[in-house]
């Protein structure tokens, strides 16, 4: 009796007294696959680009600024992602407004408007190169319709990449953009709709102002996945010139030059510029509107 009277309380109720919800432990799995697959490669690289070859312990970032044609790589990439970035989230805008109603054929259409997601930047841009090269046919019906004497230069420069970054991360934005126009209680525009406000001061006024923190989101996503652009940038770009992007700098640096400092110095400058634009986008999202949208988000 003793023995049981003083028996020590099963590791739920000592959770429980401590305020503890046990089914946080199931949290456990995912945050040690976290700590393998992206807090350690990310500390080690961290490490390593403080590690150069020769030269002090800030060698390799003197390197990459005092370097023009190292330098120059975070404003060529910033050149293109964000432009593919604003109009993928401005194009899914109005789509997905059209798109979260009954329409005929929804379903069909948005099948229709993923499928690049199935793709892949590697089949993408193997498409652009059949449709939109010299010899493609794009081109090629052009050229017999008389629109123009000879090939419009659609690939191997900066037009490719950024044709490809938004036919591949338009469906990303436009899923998320529908998102969270789905959370947004249509009895909301019904309203001012009674006040006699018409279509484009509703959505101005009311549907703008719920979904803009959920752009600044999409917009933050859309971002890393367009800055992070290296097979676009290298199948159908110019990448030792127009299109040599930071990754380019960073995979030459590590595996042509054999230098895993340097690139993992340029990795890390990557992520830092990232940093810097959704922390800038995030700052803006702040000043938004932050209440309830009144539907199911």
């Amino acid at each position: 009796m003793t023995a049981v009277a003083t028996a020590r309380p099963a590791l739920r109720h000592r959770l429980a007294e401590r305020g503890i919800d046990r089914t946080l432990l199931l949290l456990v799995p995912g945050l040690l696959v976290t700590a393998c697959l992206f807090l350690y490669p990310f500390l080690y690289g961290l490490q390593l680009s403080f590690a150069p070859r020769k030269g002090g312990v800030f060698a390799n970032y003197a390197r990459f600024f005092g370097d023009p044609y190292l330098r120059n790589t975070i404003w060529t990439t910033l050149g293109i992602a964000l432009p593919a970035t604003f109009i993928n989230v401005l194009a899914s805008i109005p789509i997905a407004y059209v798109m979260r109603g009954r329409v005929r054929g929804k379903r069909l259409l948005t099948t229709i408007l993923v499928v690049p997601i199935t793709l892949g930047t590697v089949l993408t841009a193997q498409g652009l190169i059949m449709y939109g090269g010299p010899a493609g046919w794009l081109n090629k019906v052009l050229t017999v319709l008389g629109v123009t004497d000879q090939p419009l230069p659609l690939i191997h420069n900066y037009t490719g990449v950024l044709l490809s970054l938004v036919i591949t991360g338009f469906p990303f934005s436009f899923l998320l953009t529908l998102s969270y126009l789905s959370g947004i209680d249509p009895s909301l525009e019904k309203a001012a709709a009674t006040l006699g406000a018409n279509g484009v001061q509703r959505f101005r006024r009311i549907t703008l102002p719920l979904l803009a923190p959920g752009l600044a989101i999409t917009f933050c996503l859309s971002f890393v996945m367009a800055f992070s652009v290296f097979p676009s940038a290298q199948l159908v770009g110019d990448p030792a010139n127009e299109t040599r992007v930071i990754s380019i700098a960073a995979y030459h640096a590590a595996f042509e030059e054999y230098d895993y400092s340097m690139g993992s110095a340029v990795a890390m400058l990557m992520a830092v510029v990232m940093l810097i634009v959704i922390g800038l986008v995030m700052a803006w999202r702040g000043t938004l509107y932050r209440g309830a949208t009144g539907g199911k988000g």
